[in-house]
């Protein structure tokens, strides 16, 4: 499903609701670039420590924006059954532009031609971009709002605003008290901004936000008064609104940090600097601290790049070079565990992916991220509980004669009566035998416990090591095999 500005507000009681009752999240982002090409000598190197390396990048990171954020929600279907539906949201982001606050970005060529190869829609980074800001900018914002201290900044802005100003003072010159007058088409940040100013600007007006347009209303500068002293809970110019407004993705964001759910990505530092640099705070200086950081907001992490790698060297599978092929590899024969997989179904707001690829949308991607990384967990355990353990029939009849004898039952129980009050056990276990068992299936927790030595493992690109852990410094030879 997609998601733009308009209604994205209405749907964050949903999307809250499938994070909480999700078992994990899969990410994915597009971005305007991936690496400046200057200056000149700070280009990454195989031969970059990882802190060296984080310092280049981070350059990068400053220079380029977020353009579409792809998250796939996995939830067990339930106990009893390996299967799992996946919620696949794309998000089209857009930095907000609100009173001072404005933002530079970059696009490099060989990156916009790539994301349009793939069919991206610029109308919809451009026209409808979700807002979003980080914890240093809404800061400003909140002060600019408390000391009243609004400014517009944009040129655009401030022609469409001296339009307005100057419509309104013309109608205040002829309007007598209490009469009305309407500004059409003006909605969102605009609507904010236009209230804010006239008011700010004009002592006898009173503003409201109608669905369509703005109402302006000619008052008492008494009356003025006692308005902005009684309608504060109900005043569309509010703080808090114009503030819930402004951060936009930024609120969901928080849902993601606050529930604590497992993240997961291929190859996903990128990702990972960019969620802190735009979401969160600016990146610091210190590569550590960047670590910290990370780990504060996400304390579970899952590269399958990284996890990938691994299996892809023991299994002598063939080469995949992109995520969409490691899905396929795993879902073909090759794989010794393609019919116990679990069975992922999509939610029916993103019906389109179950017969159509959509390789770099980042809603797909997210889904294969998640994917992959279940059927990686599965083949693991597989691996690492044997055969009979794994999605298989249990035969129970077998252990009847063994199990029995060695319960005790309460001491108040006669020993004659026991044998008795073992008959419904006996008949439940009997008919569970007779059907032919039961079938033990995997639960999310035990594919986490066989992913426990990739966890919080990301995989880096063109550096003196291949991967970092979270928690330590660590490194270990770069390895030529990728995947």
């Amino acid at each position: 499903m997609e998601l733009g500005a308009d209604g994205f507000e209405q749907k964050l009681p949903l999307l809250e609701e499938l994070i909480l009752g999700s078992d994990f999240l899969g990410l994915d982002i597009e971005f305007t670039g991936l690496r400046s090409i200057f200056p000149k000598g700070q280009q990454t190197s195989l031969f970059d420590s990882p802190a060296e390396w984080y310092l280049k990048t981070k350059q990068s990171i400053q220079q380029f924006t977020v353009c579409q954020i792809g998250l796939s929600m996995f939830s067990s279907m339930g106990r009893k059954s390996n299967k799992y539906i996946a919620h696949s949201y794309n998000f089209f982001l857009f930095p907000t532009t609100l009173g001072i606050m404005d933002s530079e970005f970059s696009f490099q060529a060989s990156s916009i031609l790539f994301l349009n190869q793939y069919g991206f829609d610029y109308n919809k980074f451009l026209k409808n971009g979700i807002p979003y800001m980080n914890e240093e900018q809404e800061k400003k914002i909140k002060q600019d709002l408390l000391t009243g201290n609004w400014k517009v900044r944009s040129t655009l802005d401030k022609d469409q605003m001296k339009v307005v100003i100057d419509e309104v003072t013309r109608w205040l010159e002829m309007a007598q008290e209490g009469d009305w007058m309407t500004l059409p088409d003006i909605t969102g940040f605009q609507a904010f901004e236009v209230q804010l100013v006239l008011r700010q600007a004009l002592p006898t007006v009173w503003t409201l936000m109608k669905d369509r347009g703005v109402l302006v209303k000619k008052v008492s500068r008494q009356y003025r008064w006692c308005l902005e002293n009684s309608s504060r809970d109900h005043d569309d110019c509010r703080r808090e609104k114009i503030l819930l407004s402004a951060r936009g993705f930024a609120v969901f964001f928080q849902m993601l940090v606050k529930a604590k759910k497992p993240l997961v990505g291929h190859n996903m530092m990128m990702d990972l600097l960019h969620l802190h640099e735009k979401f969160y705070r600016p990146l610091p200086e210190s590569y550590e601290q960047f670590k910290l950081n990370i780990h504060s907001l996400f304390p579970v992490l899952i590269d399958t790049k990284n996890v990938t790698k691994e299996i892809w060297k023991e299994l002598s599978f063939p080469r995949a070079s992109n995520l969409l092929e490691v899905y396929e590899v795993l879902n073909s024969d090759l794989n010794p565990t393609k019919n116990s997989c679990p069975v992922i179904i999509h939610a029916s707001e993103c019906i389109k992916y179950v017969e159509t690829k959509y390789p770099h949308e980042a809603a797909y991607d997210a889904f294969l991220c998640g994917s992959v990384l279940l059927k990686v967990a599965h083949l693991l355990l597989y691996r690492s509980t044997g055969t009979s353990l794994l999605g298989q029939k249990l035969s129970l009849s077998p252990f009847l004669t063994r199990l029995l004898p060695r319960i005790s039952l309460p001491i108040f129980f006669p020993p004659a009566y026991r044998p008795l009050c073992w008959l419904p056990l006996l008949r439940l276990i009997q008919s569970k035998a007779d059907s032919g068992g039961i079938k033990l299936e995997p639960t999310f927790p035990q594919y986490l416990d066989v992913l426990g030595p990739y966890v919080n493992q990301v995989n880096l690109i063109r550096a003196c090591i291949s991967k970092i852990h979270k928690g330590s410094p660590g490194c270990r030879p770069l390895q030529a095999h990728c995947v």
